[in-house]
């Protein structure tokens, strides 16, 4: 039973930072990407992040590219995601994702103005 469990979200003003935690168990975590997304109200769930198996490798959208860091600690079976310079239109709930199948139950960000 594959179970991913995100913290670390919260309230934020604008120009803030917080850092999400996403840890994994049931599966050997090392041999999945790990990726994070997210959804806003009234919106369609997005790509943020991913981050390659042994983590030399990630990639993020345009929109958090230069403000938003994905990493890895394959030891503790978690990914981070260290959000920087936040704005209001970041927020949504963040989900992280393993492999291609399994979700986690989301983190709420709110950024306020």
């Amino acid at each position: 039973q594959v179970q991913l469990v995100e913290s670390g979200g919260g309230l934020v003003q604008a120009g803030g930072s917080l850092r999400l935690s996403c840890a994994a168990s049931g599966r050997t975590f090392s041999s999945y990407v790990m990726g994070w997304f997210r959804q806003a109200p009234g919106k369609e769930r997005e790509f943020v992040a991913a981050i390659s198996r042994s983590g030399g490798s990630t990639s993020y959208a345009d929109s958090v590219k230069g403000r938003f860091t994905i990493s890895r600690e394959n030891a503790k079976r978690t990914v981070y995601l260290q959000m920087n310079t936040l704005k209001p239109e970041d927020t949504a709930i963040y989900y992280c994702k393993l492999g291609t199948d399994y979700w986690g139950q989301g983190t709420q960000v709110t950024v306020s103005s």
